[in-house]
């Protein structure tokens, strides 16, 4: 069931919104579903699922390290600086 497409964010969001509004029962109908949604085959759905809940588990398991707000932005001191405002 080994499935290399590409999914495109607008894909991915029509997918996320269809699980939201399906719910998350593994039968034949929300794969229908998600095919109809998503345009994609079933093969590929089911794929892109099973990555999705393997992601899901390892957030789930532990500390997922997330960049700092400055180290995101790239920006440290006028972030600094602006946090320092606010607080005062």
């Amino acid at each position: 069931m080994a499935s290399n497409s590409t999914w495109t964010l607008v894909q991915h969001k029509k997918f996320q919104n269809a699980l939201a509004i399906y719910g998350i029962d593994e039968t034949s109908g929300m794969w229908r579903y998600l095919v109809r949604t998503t345009g994609k085959t079933e093969e590929e759905v089911k794929s892109y699922y099973e990555k999705l809940m393997v992601e899901i588990k390892k957030i789930e398991a532990g500390p997922v390290c997330l960049p700092r707000d400055e180290e995101a932005s790239g920006d440290h001191n006028n972030n600094r600086e602006q946090h320092d405002h606010r607080q005062n």
